[in-house]
């Protein structure tokens, strides 16, 4: 899959040469630090481009407002969140190896982007309707093929309600570390993914689907 296409919504920020990009992604990744330690309303433009080292002026040569500085960081993030993941999970053949992927790359990412995750988690419901309502699509995209890999499991036999209940349960465990992991800590991101996909497939999918997941267990050398 492509990476997903820029909203057609008239926005400055997407519309920079790459090199003008670059620039811009310094201003975003230090708005997003400012953001998770004082919060987006306290945080000024003034804050932003004196922690990224630039002019006041230098700011709105790529944004006209916070509110697009916000989008920016949210649309960037969820772009890599989105690419080439649903040609990845279509080269994986077996059902529950698919969602260990899905929360192997989930935590990569949110450690190797962490502040930008935060910000996702945080203050996405301070955009501005229209910046809003692009996100709230992207992240539905994502919803959507996370669903879709956790129906595998079940072959299609599970109802609509049941599967959206897993799957907001997948990522309200995926999230929520963010609260409290520390990456650096004694439990790598590998080893947390590995944690967090035993206790989902086999205390939650084991009950629906035994066999599904016990033999993929005796594939990777389980009891």
């Amino acid at each position: 899959m492509k990476r997903t296409p820029r909203s057609e919504v008239k926005i400055r920020s997407t519309h920079l040469e790459e090199k003008a990009r670059k620039k811009a992604a310094i201003l975003g990744k230090a708005a997003a630090r400012l953001f998770n330690e004082k919060g987006y309303i306290e945080t000024s433009l003034e804050d932003i481009t004196a922690a990224a080292k630039v002019s006041k002026g230098a700011i709105y040569h790529y944004f006209s407002s916070k509110s697009e500085l916000l989008f920016f960081i949210l649309n960037d993030y969820m772009d890599i969140i989105l690419d080439g993941l649903e040609e990845n999970l279509s080269r994986i053949p077996e059902p529950v190896d698919k969602i260990r992927y899905v929360i192997q790359r989930h935590i990569r990412l949110y450690c190797n982007h962490s502040a930008l995750a935060k910000t996702l988690m945080h203050d996405t419901h301070c955009l501005p309707a229209r910046y809003f309502k692009l996100i709230a699509k992207k992240e539905q995209a994502y919803f959507q093929m996370v669903a879709g890999a956790l129906a595998t499991i079940f072959e299609g036999n599970i109802s609509k309600e049941r599967l959206t209940v897993l799957t907001f349960t997948l990522f309200g465990m995926c999230n929520w570390i963010y609260v409290w992991y520390n990456p650096k800590g004694s439990v790598t991101p590998q080893g947390l993914a590995e944690i967090i996909s035993d206790t989902f497939l086999n205390g939650v999918i084991l009950s629906e689907n035994p066999s599904e997941c016990s033999s993929t267990e005796q594939q990777r050398g389980r009891p």
